[in-house]
């Protein structure tokens, strides 16, 4: 197979078990596509600016030899749906936990949890801020943190950390593929140099941010189709 067909399988793969799986009979996580699609495009949006500016600052790049080199605003067309792959297969991760496990695990641990991870983020990225990745990735999720825990007080966070906690499984093939082949490239320089295997330590982190703002989008576009309906 052409190298350069790699990323897109990455994406297919990632995406293609969840579609399939979508039509379990229990979770049919296909009736909640309509909710799905409006969560993921304006996650999507906020990442790919994200991704944009990260890109043109050499905080990452991605490697020639395994993308099409079909870009669009110096992103590759890759990179682009991996922003509704990787939403959408977490997103189901999500819905099958909740249909297959009706107890809350983490419920009473959630606001520890979060308090730790504030903790942590003002610390790196205090520590850190000269380091760009570093300080947007915990800059970001401290302040979705704070929103959705004290502020709105979600009802939904501790299930969010259960999915994130299962979604590192598939986290660590498809980051570890990502950057072990490799095809994004990071700029050392800008992150805290610390990996787990060959995945920035920063990734574990920017990855929770993207479930916080997917799942959450989920749940208004879902409460929001109910209200009307």
């Amino acid at each position: 197979m052409d190298s350069h067909y790699t990323y897109l399988l990455i994406n297919f793969c990632t995406v293609i078990f969840p579609v399939l799986l979508s039509f379990d009979r229990r979770v049919q996580f296909y009736k909640s596509w309509k909710h799905l699609l409006p969560a993921i495009s304006v996650s999507g949006l906020v990442f790919l600016v994200w991704d944009y500016v990260f890109t043109v600052t050499h905080v990452w790049s991605f490697n020639p030899d395994y993308i099409l080199g079909i870009h669009f605003f110096n992103l590759p067309l890759e990179e682009i749906l991996f922003f509704l792959t990787v939403p959408f297969a977490c997103i189901f991760i999500y819905e099958c936990l909740n249909s297959y496990l009706k107890r809350d695990i983490f419920k009473t641990a959630s606001r520890y949890i979060s308090a730790s991870l504030i903790l942590l983020s003002i610390i790196l990225g205090v520590f850190f801020r000269d380091r760009v990745y570093t300080l947007i990735t915990f800059g970001f999720l401290s302040v979705l943190t704070v929103y959705f825990e004290f502020i709105l007080k979600s009802k939904y966070l501790s299930r969010i950390y259960l999915a994130f906690l299962v979604s590192l499984i598939p986290f660590y093939v498809v980051n570890g593929l990502l950057t072990s082949i490799p095809i994004v490239l990071y700029n050392d320089v800008q992150n805290l140099g610390l990996r787990v295997g060959t995945i920035p330590f920063e990734d574990h982190f920017y990855s929770l941010s993207m479930l916080f703002l997917n799942i959450s989008l989920f749940e208004y576009f879902r409460k929001r189709g109910s209200s009307n309906g």
